[in-house]
């Protein structure tokens, strides 16, 4: 049940970053979709497994795929389905803690949640690039062909 909780919570969310993004209102709830599947699966990873890095970069993979697959069938940009679905899985609450405790001079913890920011950071840039590597690879081979 926790999880059709986040689910829903998360598909509002992204619909409602989609709307501050100007995403078509056709695309709306496919984006909103995307970004809710991305949460849940990042949730359900992060309470079985323990390691935020991990659910990240695997919730961002999905969260590139099904806007990958979105965007070939409405043959809209692909940026109308990741932005508004990666949004909540961007670490704001690590940078706010480094900040915060930088500010403390509590250098150690200013370090630890720093770091685990870049990391988080760089596992959905991560995920992002191997996707839409496989499609631009995809769409060379297709060429190819022809």
């Amino acid at each position: 049940m926790m999880y059709l909780y986040n689910f829903i919570y998360a598909f509002i969310s992204t619909i409602g970053f989609a709307i501050i993004f100007n995403v078509p209102k056709a695309s709306l709830v496919k984006s909103g979709f995307g970004g809710a599947l991305g949460w849940t699966v990042f949730v359900l990873i992060n309470n079985h497994f323990d390691t935020v890095i991990v659910s990240t970069f695997i919730a961002s993979l999905i969260i590139a795929f099904i806007g990958e697959i979105f965007a070939i069938l409405d043959r809209q940009p692909i940026t109308v389905y990741i932005i508004p679905g990666i949004v909540p899985l961007v670490p704001g609450f690590g940078l706010y803690y480094t900040m915060l405790y930088i500010l403390e001079e509590n250098y150690p913890l200013a370090a630890q949640y720093g770091s685990e920011s870049i990391l988080i950071a760089v596992s959905i840039s991560g995920a992002l690039t191997i996707v839409l590597s496989l499609n631009s690879y995809r769409k060379q081979r297709q060429k190819k062909k022809i």
